[in-house]
This record gives structure tokens, sequence and C-alpha cells, in this order.
């Protein structure tokens, strides 16, 4: 089952008289559980892609489609609907709410749902089990090293139980070893759930990990390789 599908997409952006060509025409296939890395130096174009799959931007010309609904004539309130239905993120940064804990950095995204109480309750307390931070639950942010924060961070992203989950250079600011543990447990839950996990990123770590590894370079595929 195709969760998203990018057809011919370019992107381009203007500042004054100078235009930047990100994207040349992509048409790109995510297919269900998969655990793809998008790679390609600064510049490549696979953060734009990752931002048009999740619905942050929208291409210039081409189409964007979402578990088989097309996004290109939705506007951005239809667009903000289905991303928070359908797409949970995970960032380099973390963007976590420091003034929350990490109990109510994940419950966030339950409470703008309408979750009830007893729902949200139950379904925090997997993701943080999910994740190895039960015994964090009422830590805030500067309380968690870095590895913890994006441990919470994938918590929150896949408490909503969303199809897909977008991640942004999620180990770029991380050590060797928080790295390792953040993708050993994304690459668990993918297992364990079937979410599909789409990243986008240069770093080795990640790409050691993924099943399938699309290369960009100046805007265009050149590469899509599935790992047996």
């Amino acid at each position: 089952m195709e969760v998203t599908k990018v057809g011919n997409a370019t992107r381009v952006f203007k500042i004054g008289e100078v235009e930047t060509k990100a994207l040349r025409g992509v048409s790109l296939s995510i297919e269900s559980g998969e655990f793809t890395a998008l790679v390609g130096p600064s510049g490549s174009g696979k953060t734009t892609l990752l931002q048009l799959i999740g619905l942050l931007d929208q291409p210039t010309t081409g189409t964007v489609s979402i578990n088989g609904q097309d996004a290109s004539g939705l506007n951005r309130n239809q667009r903000a609907d289905l991303r928070k239905d359908a797409i949970g993120f995970v960032f380099q940064f973390f963007a976590l709410i420091p003034t929350l804990t990490a109990y109510e950095n994940i419950e966030m995204p339950l409470l703008l749902n309408g979750t009830k109480p007893a729902q949200r309750k139950t379904r925090v307390n997997e993701m943080l089990s999910a994740v190895g931070l039960t015994d964090r639950a009422h830590h805030r942010p500067d309380q968690l090293s870095g590895g913890q924060q994006q441990r919470v961070a994938v918590a929150r992203a896949l408490a909503t139980n969303p199809k897909l989950i977008l991640a942004d250079e999620p180990t770029a600011n991380l050590d060797t070893e928080n790295g390792k543990q953040v993708m050993d447990i994304m690459a668990r839950l993918n297992q364990e759930t079937g979410v599909t996990f789409v990243f986008a990123t240069h770093d080795p770590r990640v790409i050691s990990y993924a099943r399938r590894v699309v290369t960009l370079q100046d805007g265009l595929i050149q590469t899509d390789e599935k790992i047996k």
C-alpha cells in the first residue's frame, strides 16, 4: 500500500530576480512499512523533498499525495488536518516544549486530536515504555540528555498512530551511542508497528539502518536502491 507519492515535483525558490531550483522533477513512491533514507550532499534537495512529503511546503509544479489523497488542491487548513492525522515528525533539534515534562510533550498531539483522558494516559505510558523513558516521565527537556530528548520526540511523533514518520537529520545533534539508541528504537518500532519511516540524512549511522536508500543530487534522484 502506498503511503505517499510524489509526482514529477519541482520546487523553485525565488528571491528578487534570483531563482533556485531545489527540486527539478522528482517522482517517488513510498510503500507502507518502509524504512527509507533520503541522502545526498547539502543542497541536494533531500530536506525540500521531505518538507513536500510532510505537507510543510508545496511543490511549484507536480503533485504530492498522502494515503491516496492528492494534497495539491487542499488549502492550508485542509493540509494541516491531513498532516495532523497521517504524519508524525522528528526534528534535528528535538522541538520539545521546554516548560512541559516528557509525559506532557508526548501527550500534546493527543490533546490536539481530542483524545479522551483515559486513552491519553494509556497511550502516553505505552509510548514512554516503548522508548525506555518511563522513569523520566516527569522530567522537563532541560533535565534530559540529548538522546533522551530525541526519544521523547520519537514517542510524541508516534503517539497518534500516524501512518508515516518523517525525520530530518534525527541524529545530527547526538553522539555515537545516543544516535545508535535512537536508531535502534525507531527500527524496532518500524518492525513492531509497521509504521513507515523516511529520513533525510547524510549520517552514515542512519543510512546503515535503512532498507531503501534514495540518493539526491542537484534536485534530482540519482539512485534508488533497496537493501536486502
